[in-house]
């Protein structure tokens, strides 16, 4: 049975009273099922409130929205996969967009933190995507196998089979715009065949990029698509809840 995953990323939204507000409210407007899962990114400061919220529910997991690669030290200001596993987190996204592009993390920094994450039990969500000049030259697969290969090239076929991908194209990421579902169900289709190539097993693929309500449905009739990478239409609880019954498993 195909299972969809709903992942929420907050970003810097959501302190730890908040983010409990939040859990209740959301659960009481979303029951259980079994064909799909959510998933929380809150930050770093309301991952432990959040997964407190959520302990009692294995259909929900709350994850970190970035790890550091050393597993402790005299590194100021960050948090390490154990760090963050210790505090309730199950996942974690490695280079999301705003990772690299604001903040210039590197494709051998997202290798680092997928094996730091890896080695915490954590699931890495490893986010990929091309910018909208990278598109219009056409570059958008070569791009995107780039990204996947420094970042899981290393890894033996059970290991990569840990990692979830998120295609996110970064021209779609806040702008209203996002790539028509038969876009994303090209490239989605190519990350998984680029996966399995190497040994994963039953590898997920989510769509990250101005995802809502509205075009959810639309999104996810697509195959390739194993569920969705959501920014701003996940802020608001009862939304949310809307948002994750989108669609058929």
């Amino acid at each position: 049975m195909r299972r969809l995953l709903f992942a929420a990323n907050w970003k810097m939204h959501l302190g730890p009273d908040e983010a409990r507000v939040y859990l209740k409210t959301f659960r009481a407007r979303y029951n259980r099922r079994d064909d799909r899962e959510v998933w929380f990114f809150p930050p770093g400061v309301s991952v432990e409130a959040a997964a407190q919220a959520a302990r009692d529910r294995n259909d929900l997991v709350v994850g970190v929205q970035d790890v550091y690669w050393e597993p402790k030290g005299a590194f100021t200001g960050v948090i390490s996969a154990p760090l963050a596993a210790q505090a309730g987190a199950r996942a974690a996204l490695v280079g999301h967009s705003e990772r690299r592009h604001i903040f210039g993390e590197t494709d051998d920094d997202t290798r680092r933190k997928v094996s730091a994450a890896l080695h915490a039990t954590l699931v890495p969500v490893l986010c990929v995507g091309e910018t909208l000049a990278e598109r219009d030259a056409g570059h958008t697969l070569a791009v995107v196998m780039r990204q996947l290969s420094a970042a899981l090239g290393s890894l033996d076929g059970p290991a990569m089979s840990r990692v979830v991908v998120a295609y996110e194209p970064v021209w779609a990421i806040g702008t209203g715009r996002n790539a028509t579902p038969q876009d994303a169900s090209a490239v989605h289709r190519e990350i998984r065949a680029w996966l399995t190539g190497r040994g994963a097993d039953a590898p997920r693929v989510l769509y990250g990029g101005s995802v809502n309500v509205k075009n959810a449905a639309a999104l996810l009739a697509e195959r390739e698509l194993d569920g969705v990478l959501v920014g701003g239409a996940s802020l608001d609880p009862e939304g949310w809840a809307q948002l994750v019954q989108t669609g058929a498993a």
